[in-house]
């Protein structure tokens, strides 16, 4: 969990399975914290328990029966999960693990996920179908409950037929426990999600298991020997923790479900049929650790990607020009983009060496050598939180405060400033604070230099970027509609999506492509360093943006990339997308699915 803190901004929580307790014992415990250290404070929590144990009987902690029969948190079968909201009520109890308790050993059901599902009021009214009536709507309950419901169901069938066989009531709790189908349960609960998810899950008695979307838009790797079977999210918490190498990790296949029997049989299974492989490119560019050895190769891909357009844009002239990244998440695509910019400098002075071999003095070949591109460290990061993904009310506070810049690198009113960031979403941190820091060192000119293309569609599966609103390369199409008189595309774009706002998922066309399709990248980009602009600064201000074509370049086993093209892996994509696009127009702040 440490390793992974990077997706636990807004809390944690673990859960604990203890096998074969005796009845009337505990067997299930858990906690969930919203500290700003939650992992520290969840084990701190725990090993509390223990410092009581050491201090009264310390021959005790060497007992792992003992322990196991007293102390909570002591079971085999562990469950863990870092939470990172952008939407909702940030509480308690939006943390995961989620608990759905029962009398009935295999009918307890324990879940933790990464997923966000985009048919929430469907799902919601199937279960209200089977006679259920969830307690709130969200898709956390609604696949707590569809799982749970499936598990009942199972547990019934099988209580009843070994009823007729004529067992008695305390054998057949323990032969429902071993013959507990888990992967029919998963496909009957999955049969109509429509979205993107990693879910993990205990039953009481010990089974597990954890399944993912059949695009494998959310990531999940495990690692299994003889002693244990342990999944996570990203491959370099497992190899850190366990100490393994990375062929000794494996990705669980879309469309499939790692299960673990309590007797410790390991199977992967197939519980809905795989579509096309749309694993999500965002996870590669910002949200997952760079220290993956593939995401580290990909960063760096996507920034020496950027070389051509960036010498474009400063005129070829690294003598007068800086470069720089922010924020940190930007400094493996940093290190990709210098090594382009040292592979065009080589190229520069070979040719002027071949060129003017026969002519060269020595203040000539001093020259020659020394022009290198100039890297520097001008952005620091004193706050120490993502405001891309922190809770709204929040963000708009703190992003003025969270940068600093290093004086004295720049030659004032001579010097460009390149800065490359990972992604530009809202453009509020470049315009309230980074620009106005630059400028204060007095570049002529500011270029900034996302390693992601534009994003221009809500992402309804994993980072949550939901309201159109808040994109300012939509914000750019709008402004560009407006200023070159075709406003009425709007309005016909509003009328298609309110058109099929009630068919079928699987009928619903991206209306909102049309917004943008007037314009080329560069002249939403162009209006996007309008945009974001503070109107007092003296530098002039760009903006080059990724390409698509780069992206997939770089990240050419990640292809989902629907954020940027608004090209949705699932149905349910399109109808969010045309429903975030009739929130806007309607003046709501909402998230265009639940």
């Amino acid at each position: 969990m440490e390793k992974q803190h990077n997706r636990g901004q807004d809390g944690a929580g673990i859960a604990t399975i203890k096998l074969d307790i005796k009845p009337g014992n505990r067997y299930i415990s858990r906690y969930r914290s919203m500290e700003k250290n939650a992992v520290q404070d969840i084990f701190s929590y725990v090993m509390k328990k223990f410092a009581a144990v050491e201090k009264e009987n310390p021959a005790l902690l060497k007992d792992a029966n003992w322990l196991k029969e007293n102390i909570s948190f002591t079971g085999e079968v562990l469950l863990g999960h870092l939470r990172y909201g952008t939407h909702g009520n940030n509480s308690v109890e939006a943390c995961h693990p989620f608990l759905r308790q029962n009398n009935w050993m295999t009918r307890n059901l324990v879940i933790a996920g990464n997923f966000n599902m985009t048919n929430v009021d469907e799902l919601l009214q199937q279960l209200y179908d089977l006679g259920q009536h969830p307690k709130e709507q969200a898709d956390t309950v609604t696949v707590l409950e569809k799982i749970g419901h499936f598990l009942d169901d199972e547990n019934q069938e099988l209580f009843d037929h070994f009823k007729k066989d004529g067992y008695d009531n305390a054998e057949i709790s323990r032969l429902i426990a071993q013959h507990l189908d888990v992967g029919k349960i998963l496909r009957k609960s999955a049969k109509t999600w429509d979205g993107g998810y990693t879910i993990s899950g205990i039953f009481g008695h010990g089974d597990a298991f954890i399944l993912r979307d059949p695009a494998g838009i959310r990531p999940a790797f495990y690692y299994q020997d003889d002693e244990i079977v342990v999944a996570a999210s990203e491959r370099p918490a497992l190899q850190t923790a366990f100490n393994i190498k990375i062929g000794q990790v494996k990705e669980i296949q879309p469309g499939h479900a790692l299960i673990i029997k309590k007797d410790g049989t390991v199977t992967e299974e197939m519980f809905t049929e795989p579509v096309e492989k749309k694993s999500c490119s965002f996870e590669r560019i910002y949200f997952s650790r760079g220290s993956d050895a593939d995401i580290y190769k990909e960063r760096k891909k996507l920034g020496q990607l950027l070389c051509d357009k960036i010498l474009e844009h400063v005129n070829h002239d690294l003598e007068h020009t800086v470069f720089s990244y922010i924020p940190n998440t930007a400094e493996v695509a940093f290190y990709g983009m210098v090594e382009g910019l040292h592979t065009y400098n080589r190229k520069i002075q070979r040719d002027a060496l071949v060129n003017s071999r026969h002519n060269l003095t020595d203040d000539d070949l001093d020259r020659i050598l020394k022009t290198t591109p100039r890297v520097e460290k001008l952005a620091i990061k004193d706050v120490k939180m993502r405001t891309f993904i922190t809770q709204d009310a929040d963000r708009s506070d703190m992003v003025s405060h969270v940068y600093d810049t290093t004086y004295g690198l720049i030659k004032r009113d001579v010097d460009t400033l390149v800065a490359l960031d990972d992604s530009i979403v809202r453009g509020t941190t470049l315009k309230q604070s980074i620009l106005r820091i630059f400028d204060r060192l007095g570049p002529v000119k500011i270029v900034i230099v996302s390693s992601a293309p534009q994003i221009r569609y809500p992402d309804c599966y994993g980072i949550d970027m939901s309201r159109m609103g808040e994109f300012v390369a939509f914000e750019a199409a709008i402004k560009l509609l407006k200023e070159r008189g075709m406003e009425q595309l709007i309005h016909d774009v509003y009328a298609k999506c309110k058109a099929q706002a009630n068919a079928p998922k699987e009928e619903v066309i991206n209306h909102v492509k049309e917004i943008y399709a007037p314009f080329t990248p560069e002249e939403i980009s162009a209006k996007i360093a309008q945009i974001i602009t503070p109107p007092e600064i003296g530098a002039k201000v760009e903006v080059i943006y990724q390409t698509l074509e780069n992206l997939h370049e770089a990240c050419p086993n990640h292809l989902g990339d629907w954020y940027f093209s608004g090209n949705y892996p699932t149905p349910g994509g399109n109808k969010v997308v045309n429903r975030a696009f009739m929130n806007w127009m309607e003046g709501k702040n909402a998230r265009a699915y639940v």
